[in-house]
């Protein structure tokens, strides 16, 4: 199976740069979130506001674009991924890379609740998200992963 293309500030497709003027990844998620241009894009705006209020330096990336999916998939990254934004025709999916290992007592996984690394939120048309807990989630995503980097460094 080939494996799908990642995007960083220094490659994109052709398509992408004319759309957007650039190969920024942060103009590629403002292309998408415009082009979705209804519940789901402003579902993804949401939560990408709060991400970066939770993680001021969090890193945005756009991942995985391949033919059926030329805009990609945003991701939000600091020392690793923290999670990935996933629109469909009928939810807005939050994927926590480590998300098996987060403490989560709100219960705002509801998704991808039997892997053994990986939890999702699926946002449907009219829900909402408990805005504190999320930040919360994020912060507690990145300091994994910042745990873990550090760990490396150690051994």
């Amino acid at each position: 199976m080939k494996k799908a293309k990642s995007v960083s500030a220094k490659k994109t497709t052709s398509a992408a740069k004319s759309a957007t003027g650039g190969d920024d990844p942060a103009r590629l998620i403002d292309a998408k979130i415009a082009a979705l241009g209804d519940w789901r894009g402003e579902t993804l705006a949401r939560v990408r506001k709060i991400i970066k209020d939770a993680c001021p330096d969090v890193v945005e990336t756009v991942k995985w674009q391949k033919p059926s999916n030329p805009a990609g998939v945003p991701v939000w990254e600091r020392d690793g991924i923290i999670c990935t934004g996933e629109t469909y025709k009928d939810k807005v999916k939050l994927t926590f890379a480590k998300g098996a290992s987060l403490l989560d007592p709100s219960g705002l996984f509801n998704s991808s609740l039997d892997g053994n690394a990986r939890r999702a939120i699926d946002l449907s048309e009219g829900d909402t998200i408990n805005e504190k807990e999320f930040k919360a989630l994020v912060r507690a995503a990145a300091a994994l992963n910042e745990n873990g980097r550090a760990a490396r460094k150690r051994g």
